[in-house]
């Protein structure tokens, strides 16, 4: 659930173009007016142990994002692991976000690559109720930092294109229930597995507004950005061989999205890639 987004500025995550998205007022990701960011809460630095709204104890934090910060949590009556996504009040006016997350996970539980989300709940944390939502725990890795532990800290072509595949199908799934992504990238996706292929889920979204075609193809072109990023980045780029080069397309959005309208299209591309 972390939103750890590298080129996150104060309009929040970036589209694959460069471009900034204007946020519309009043919604999930726009600031409450009014509030100074001297007085904003920044963060909760909640230590391992602490409780949470009585049922709840602190084991670590996960991450931290442009939304609030991800931990895990205990369940005091039962010890089960959860990951809890507490939002920052400037960042969750009237709730939106938090209830915008929510909704979507649950319209999405059917889809295998999104994790299940259980239950709302609130805490008090310097004057302020604070919400967050309990999903399950995902264990993993996650994927920016099993890239970091590979040799040259990338993967070859050919596992890259597996990483790939798994991303379009989870990509294709979402999209079918007319939903997007909105924010993927190499901290944002869990590495479950890896063998054959990749076992991957996605661990959070953003709200870019209403399903739209534009949304649904800014997550094909950031999953090939997640690709290429997976193999290396522009350093490597000139050595790849055809079958490469022939999607990422030097990351030139146009090119990308002339090939590959939907998610379904890269997959079905993939799975029938002629290798030489």
């Amino acid at each position: 659930m972390s939103q750890i987004r590298r080129h996150a500025g104060r309009h929040g995550p970036s589209p694959a173009d460069g471009t900034v998205r204007r946020i519309a007022p009043g919604s999930a990701a726009e600031g409450a007016p009014g509030v100074s960011a001297r007085n904003s809460i920044k963060a909760f630095d909640f230590l391992p142990g602490r409780v949470l709204a009585n049922r709840y104890e602190v084991a670590s934090r996960l991450g931290r994002g442009w939304e609030g910060e991800v931990y895990l949590i205990r369940e005091l009556a039962t010890g089960i692991e959860r990951t809890a996504k507490f939002f920052f009040p400037h960042r969750n006016r009237r709730d939106k976000a938090a209830l915008f997350h929510a909704n979507k996970l649950h319209a999405l539980r059917h889809c295998p690559m999104v994790i299940q989300y259980h239950a709302q709940d609130t805490v008090r944390f310097r004057g302020e109720d604070i919400t967050f939502l309990v999903s399950e725990f995902v264990e993993g890795e996650i994927l920016y930092r099993f890239l970091k532990r590979q040799r040259g800290g990338r993967l070859p072509p050919f596992p890259a294109l597996h990483l790939l595949h798994a991303l379009a199908k989870g990509l294709e799934s979402i999209h079918g229930t007319n939903e997007y992504h909105g924010d993927l990238h190499t901290e944002n996706i869990m590495v479950q597995r890896y063998g054959l292929g990749f076992e991957l889920k996605f661990l959070d979204m953003f709200n870019w507004g209403s399903p739209t075609k534009e949304n649904m193809r800014h997550d094909v072109v950031e999953a090939i950005r997640v690709f290429h990023e997976a193999l290396g980045g522009p350093k490597h780029y000139a050595r790849q061989p055809p079958e490469v080069k022939t999607i990422v397309c030097g990351m030139k959005r146009s090119l990308i999205l002339k090939k590959f309208r939907s998610a379904g299209e890269l997959r079905y591309h993939l799975e029938n890639l002629v290798w030489t």
